[in-house]
């Protein structure tokens, strides 16, 4: 006798672990499962870390998805393993600075805590930065850096506990109209669930390829990590935070648990297939950043890279998430659109979709999959 869920959750990325999780705790009968496992080296959601800011400029929306995201993380954290480092969050704008103005008018409104920061209290504060062509500053006071990998694979062993079942396996495009009643695995598994949610990221637009494959895409992104001189704390936490560069376009952490300064180019790169893509990082990722650590951090000039990343963006067209219903399928949903920016948001997206799935969510238009274009032109940041 097969066995019937209520819900049928496909990927455990952070926006797919997080619904499972939100739906076991309200009792349901639940199956995550994925190709590759939780915070697989392939996953947009794996790495050791991710920035959990409350700044989105004007985008108030995201703002206040960020700050009850946070509480949610750090209640997560409270009874597990230290997995969120409240380093602060350091905006620095360059002569365009109406972006962090934004930012804290609504950073204000939203009871968020931050200081503005003059050149000259940059200058005094942290000596370690290169600051030409800064104008001002904005820390965010209490945001930080969630350890990614370790942060998704708590997520779905706490979904397990709550009775979430899990299980490797690929789920092939599902077929039909109207309600299915199941999907199958490539290796001809038949799973039967009331509804079904494709929470797989950077492979929606594989799985749906006629109804996804123009409107998600997965650019490839890589990450350095440069190794800080021996008993030199001026880039560790508290001495240097987490920060964001806006006219560079480049953002990094400080040396945590001892990874070294983490940097990372925040333009979308090639797109990329999330299968096959290769993981080795290029000479002129490299190259780049050790450019911008020589120009903006000079103490480590001539420091070694000691560890690599390649993983992918999940881009839609501007950057808002998608979560809505398969067009023909009415109980399919798509879950995704992280589009470089979503792992903060794993616990109010997750609480979202099951309030969605359950009819106690009022639909946000922006992630309908109505308002996902085909040509890219990002706006979300």
């Amino acid at each position: 006798m097969s066995t019937r869920y209520d819900v049928l959750v496909i990927g455990a990325g952070v926006f797919g672990a997080w619904t499972a999780w939100h739906l076991g705790r309200r009792g349901r009968r639940v199956l995550l499962v994925d190709a590759y496992g939780p915070g697989n080296a392939r996953a947009s959601s794996s790495g050791e870390s991710r920035i959990i800011r409350m700044g989105y400029g004007a985008d108030e929306l995201y703002t206040r998805w960020s700050v009850m995201s946070l509480v949610q993380w750090k209640e997560f954290f409270a009874v597990g393993e230290r997995l969120f480092h409240e380093t602060g969050v350091l905006w620095l704008a360059g002569k365009d600075d109406s972006r962090v103005r934004q930012a804290a008018e609504v950073l204000a409104r939203c009871g968020v805590a931050f200081r503005e920061l003059t050149r000259k209290e940059l200058e005094k504060r942290y000596p370690q930065i290169g600051l030409e062509g800064i104008t001002k500053g904005l820390l965010e006071l209490h945001s930080g850096v969630l350890m990614a990998r370790r942060a998704v694979a708590a997520v779905a062993e706490a979904a397990q506990r709550l009775g979430v079942e899990y299980r490797v396996a690929q789920i092939a495009e599902p077929r039909g109209s109207g309600a299915i009643s199941a999907v199958t695995t490539n290796s001809g598994e038949r799973i039967e669930a009331d509804t079904f949610v494709f929470a797989c990221g950077a492979w929606l637009g594989k799985v749906f390829p006629d109804v996804l494959g123009a409107r998600i895409f997965p650019s490839r992104q890589e990450v350095f990590f440069f190794g800080v001189p021996a008993g030199d704390a001026r880039f560790a936490p508290p001495a240097l935070p987490t920060w964001l560069f806006q006219e560079d376009e480049i953002y990094g952490m400080p040396d945590l648990e001892g990874r070294g300064l983490k940097i990372a180019v925040d333009r979308h790169g090639e797109r990329v297939d999330p299968d096959t893509q290769s993981r080795l990082a290029s000479a002129e990722g490299a190259a780049e950043a050790r450019r911008f650590v020589e120009h903006r951090f000079t103490a480590l000039r001539g420091a070694p890279i000691v560890e690599t990343r390649v993983c992918q963006y999940e881009n839609t067209w501007n950057g808002d998430f998608l979560i809505d219903r398969h067009p023909e399928m009415e109980n399919v949903w798509f879950v995704g659109g992280g589009s470089g920016h979503g792992f903060k948001h794993g616990p109010t997206v997750g609480a979202y979709v099951a309030e969605r799935i359950l009819g106690g969510a009022v639909e946000e238009a922006r992630f309908s999959l109505a308002s996902k274009e085909t040509a890219q032109r990002r706006a979300v940041f």
